[in-house]
Formats: structure tokens, C-alpha cells, sequence
């Protein structure tokens, strides 16, 4: 079976010579690639296409996909948005008190399996015509999604979705916390829980990222649902607010369908009881893969290798260190350094023990929100002034900064390819530049404006500038917010190519706990009253670093022996017990 898939948001025949059409060697004796009249893109024939892929490496946008896949597949095709549009194959099967988690890159369909599972969108079965309901019903007789489909379309079913883009809720409403709580039906003892009783006379436009996305679970949890869905429900909270949203919803979806997409492993294998991977080309096809347990179906993807469908999905493992690495960088070799610190930002008040950041070594930085991560870093690249104590900064240094959607306002009309080339001159050139363009997908988006890049895309550009600067000290806050699985593991490998090969240094705020471990070798922990006072001392190496945090945040953490990646322990468990006696929170 081929698909022919051209991407509508790279094609753009007004900006190209046709060279799909002039150089298909079948279109000179019939239709196969035509401009529609309609969209004014590309269209390609799969019937009629010969695979030879020619139109593929000739499209200057890299718009179009063309695939071989196996025939059977065909039978469990699911939606197709449009002819020589995305393809999506099966959905994950359901279970009455069982979190379904769902991993895999972005555009492999994660939020379409999100919509259909909620009853938004009624799958077409990949037929030109549409589908009815009951006609989708019976495509999956026989399976857990046969049952659950048909009470769902019989609206037996109450579904409720958590948004991906938690952004947008302040473009459709008004009002403040209290009043959006109210009108939700939010219980106090949950307001209470995930911090929100504090923000209740805050207007909803005035919330943080990390704010609006414990509105909208908070407002989800509150409805008496059958079917709980959320869409990356971990996107801008910290590690302490993760973990915690974490256990409320498990509490809460107790009994219920529930299905939760999400790109931080951790907190998946933590909510999750059985989980899937997608797998494809992004943006052409996604494949659902068998459901397995949530523990087996993390250690298979970071593996690279799906034994339930005997197909590999990366060249390489991923492995975690299992030991904690030694701190090397001695202060001989210090590229930043300074002396304890006080920062005063109106009645905020961080104070910072003195340290040093040396040549050769990722720093990772870990904490709640508010408690001066942020404030550190622009204190060390000189955007804020300390009241006491003074800081040594590095000869050369590239900021990537947490809230960057005003680089694409004040660029609004540039292209990206010229924004990097502002950014990182010479780009190109750069030794790094095929892994960085790779990982983070930029080969199709180099010619876009900056304003008219998406959340995701944006943060990508911004971070990708960051790296292919020369420096001596690159401080990256939060350079993960929105990436995939796959580009956050591109992200740490090109941050430690980096530093391993250039003797430089990097400094990264990250939430993402298995990715902070994947990269650093030492650690800058951050306690504190969130919005009060924050403290910070190291950077400390491995080991010590995060039994502080863990200690004050509470959690242990254990080995996965086959991976070695970081997995939370259930509270009150032997585990947790033993290793606490012990005080061994990270490595045990």
C-alpha cells in the first residue's frame, strides 16, 4: 500500500517552479500531480503514483511524503483530514479504570486521537464520503473501543478534554478565577489543593502558563465525567506541581475512562497504567502501536525498538546513567563565578550561595516555579543588578530566555532563515548545524515568517539559534517547553556535544526530570516560598544536588534497571520508605 501525503502547510506552488508536476515521469500520460483549484496546492494520485519518489527530493519546501506500508495496515486506517492529507492508523483501546497514556512525536496525531476519543470528531475511516457513527462502531467489533464508542455516540457517555493550547482560554473567557471557578463548579477543597485560592480575584488574562493549566485540570476534574482526556496536562508546571497534579487526577479518574497525552516520560509512567506509542513520519502518517504496560511501553520507546510490533523507531538507545557522575570542573577552570548573592525584585528576595560554573560541565537547575530560577539566570547574563555579592560572567554568553512569543512579535515579518542568520551567523556552516536542523525539524520551516510560527515551531527556532552561537556559556531557560520526546532528547545530546567539544559550558532550567539527567553532570537545586524568598546553593554534583531538592519536595525516585531512567515512587511504598531511611532520593 503507498500514501502519497503533501504537507499544506510547506506547499507553496506561488513560491515554486511546479517541480513536482514537470518532473513526475507518469504525468505526461496522466493525471497524477495536479494543483487544486480549491486549496491552490499540490494533490498527488495514489493509485496512479509509481513510488519512484523524484517529486519528493525536487519539492523545494520538502512538502511531500511518499510511503510503503504494509497492505493490512490499510484495514485499520482510522481518519484522513483530506485526499493526500494525514493519515492516522488504529487507536489506543480503552479500559474502564485504567490511564491510558499516549507518547510519540508531535504531528503523529496525538491531539486528533484526543478529539476523536471525546466525541469532537467522528473518524471517516479514511473514506472521501465520511462515516457514520454506527459505521465506525462496527469498523471496531470485537475490540474494548466497539463498547466504549457506542455508549459514547449514544451520549451514555459524558466526555470531558483538557485542551493542549491552554493558551487560548483567555481569547473565550472573562472574568476572574473566581468567577471562571464558579461558573466550573470548582470545588474549594481542589482550588485549595492546586494553589488557586490565592489567584481567585487574579482576571484570567493575567495568569501564567503554569496558572492557566491548573485552571483548565482543575475545571476538567470538577465535571462528573465518564471519559477524562488530557492533552499534555504537564506543560508549564514545575516538577513539585507536576508530581502533585499527578496524584489528584489518578484520585480523581478513579473508576473512570482516562487517557492522558504527554511528552514528559516521568510524569507519564507515573499517571499512566497502560500506555502506546505513535509512531510515522510527522505531519504525513501516525501508526498507534499494541497497548502494554506504561513502565514496558517507556523502556520500549526509549529503546527504539517496539517488540509487540518487531519494528524499530530510532537508530539508537537512549540510556540514563544509573550511577551519579562525579563533579569534575574544578574552580581552576571556572568560565562563570560568583560570590553569595541577594536579588531583590520588588518584595521578592532570592538569595544564592556562592559558586562557580566550569569548563566542560551542563548545569541543570531545578525548583518551583517562583522561587528565582529565572531571576538567577538574568542576574548571571546581566540583565539584573544584585543588591549584594557580585557576579564573574563568562567572556561570551548565549541566553535563550523562558518567554520568548516577543521574539516573534518584534520579527513578526521575517523569515526564519534570515532571523537565524541575524542570531547565528553562518549558521550553515556550523558543525552542528545537520544534527540541530534534524532534531528539531527546521528544514521545513526555514522560510516561514517568525509570526507566523506556532507555539511549538517557535520555541524550536529560538533554541536552535541559542545553540549554534559560539559562546563560552550558554544559559538556556526552559528550552524544552513544547518540543516532542524526540526533539527534547536532540535538544540534551547536541547540549552535550556542545560542551564536550568545545569546552564550553551551559547552565539549562528544565522541569523535565529525566531530561536534566539524561544531560548534566551536576545540579543548582532551588527551594523557597514561591513569590516570597527563594534559596539556592552549587552548583552540587549529582547525587547531593537532588537528594536537597527531594528531600524538601518530599518524593524519592528509583532505577529502571533495564534503561536507567528516573521513575517516581509511590508514596508510602517499601521503596520509598527504604530509600527515605536511608536518604538516598535519587540514586538508590
Amino acid at each position: 500500500m503507498r500514501i502519497a501525503v503533501v504537507d499544506r502547510d510547506s506547499c507553496d506552488p506561488k513560491k515554486c517552479g511546479h517541480e513536482c508536476i514537470k518532473y513526475c515521469p507518469v504525468n505526461k500520460s496522466g493525471k497524477v500531480i495536479w494543483i487544486d483549484e480549491n486549496t491552490g496546492k499540490a494533490v498527488i494520485s495514489e493509485k496512479l503514483c509509481i513510488g519512484c519518489g523524484i517529486c519528493v527530493h525536487k519539492c523545494p519546501f520538502s512538502a511531500i511524503t511518499i510511503t510503503n506500508l504494509p497492505e493490512e495496515l490499510e484495514t485499520d486506517c482510522v481518519h484522513r483530514y483530506f485526499p493526500g492529507g494525514f493519515k492516522l492508523y488504529r487507536l489506543p483501546m480503552l479500559r474502564k479504570g485504567s490511564i491510558v497514556g499516549v507518547m510519540g512525536r508531535n504531528a503523529l496525531g496525538k491531539t486528533t486521537i484526543a478529539r476523536i476519543l471525546a466525541g469532537e470528531l467522528i473518524p471517516n475511516l479514511c473514506r472521501e464520503g465520511g462515516a457514520e457513527p454506527a459505521e465506525v462502531v462496527k469498523s471496531f467489533r470485537g475490540t474494548e473501543l466497539q463498547t466504549f464508542l457506542s455508549e459514547l455516540y449514544g451520549k451514555r457517555l459524558r466526555a470531558v478534554h483538557k485542551i493542549q493550547y491552554i493558551e487560548l482560554i483567555p481569547m473565550y473567557l472573562k472574568g476572574t478565577v473566581r468567577e471562571i471557578a464558579e461558573r466550573a463548579k470548582i470545588p474549594q477543597s481542589l482550588m485549595e489543593r492546586l494553589g488557586l485560592s490565592k489567584l481567585a480575584d487574579r482576571d484570567i488574562s493575567h495568569l501564567s502558563g503554569g496558572e492557566l493549566q491548573k485552571l483548565a485540570i482543575a475545571a476538567a476534574l470538577a465535571k462528573d465525567a465518564d471519559v477524562y482526556i488530557f492533552d499534555e496536562p504537564a506543560t508549564h508546571l514545575d516538577i513539585v506541581e507536576r508530581l502533585k497534579v499527578a496524584s489528584i487526577m489518578r484520585e480523581k479518574v478513579e473508576g473512570k475512562y482516562a487517557v492522558v497525552v504527554e511528552h514528559d516520560l516521568t510524569v507519564l509512567d507515573y499517571l499512566a497504567d497502560i500506555a502506546v506509542v505513535l509512531y510515522g513520519k510527522p505531519g504525513a502518517y501516525g501508526i498507534v502501536s499494541r497497548p502494554v504496560g506504561a513502565r514496558e511501553a517507556v523502556n520500549e520507546y526509549l529503546k527504539g525498538f517496539l517488540a509487540h510490533e518487531n519494528l524499530r523507531i530510532r537508530d539508537e538507545p537512549i540510556k540514563f546513567e544509573s550511577r551519579p557522575p562525579e563533579r569534575r570542573a574544578s574552580r581552576q577552570r571556572a568560565l562563570t563565578q560568583w560570590t553569595d548573592l541577594l536579588v531583590e525584585l520588588g518584595s521578592f528576595k532570592l538569595r544564592v550561595k556562592e559558586g562557580y560554573i566550569g569548563r566542560g560541565e551542563v548545569v541543570g537547575v531545578i525548583g518551583p516555579n517562583g522561587v528565582g530560577k529565572t531571576t538567577f539566570v538574568r542576574t548571571l547574563v546581566g540583565e539584573v543588578k544584585p543588591t549584594v555579592g557580585e557576579v564573574y560572567s563568562a567572556p561570551s554568553i548565549s541566553y535563550k530566555p523562558q518567554y520568548i512569543r516577543d521574539i516573534a512579535v518584534r520579527n513578526s515579518e521575517v523569515p526564519v532563515r534570515l532571523w537565524l542568520a541575524k542570531e547565528a551567523q553562518d549558521y550553515a556552516d556550523s558543525p552542528i548545524w545537520p544534527d540541530v536542523s534534524s532534531g528539531l525539524g527546521l528544514s521545513t520551516i526555514l522560510d516561514k515568517k517568525m509570526g507566523e510560527l506556532s507555539g511549538g515551531e517557535l520555541q524550536r527556532v529560538v533554541v536552535a539559534a541559542a545553540l549554534l552561537r559560539r559562546a563560552d556559556l550558554y544559559v538556556l531557560d526552559e528550552p524544552m517547553a513544547y518540543l516532542d520526546v524526540e526533539q527534547r532528547i536532540s535538544v540534551a545530546r547536541t547540549i552535550r556535544r556542545i560542551i564536550e567539544e568545545s569546552e564550553s559550558a551551559a547552565l539549562v532550567v528544565e522541569h523535565d526530570v529525566a531530561m536534566l539527567d539524561y544531560m548534566s553532570n551536576s545540579i543548582m537545586p532551588f527551594v523557597g516560598d514561591p513569590g516570597v524568598e527563594g534559596y539556592a546553593e552549587g552548583p552540587l554534583d549529582m547525587r547531593t544536588g537532588m537528594n536537597v531538592f527531594l528531600k524538601w519536595v518530599d518524593v524519592t525516585f528509583r532505577r529502571e534497571p533495564t534503561t536507567g531512567r528516573p521513575r517516581v515512587n509511590k508514596p508510602g511504598s517499601v521503596l520509598d520508605r527504604e530509600q527515605k531511611e536511608r536518604g538516598e532520593y535519587y540514586y538508590a
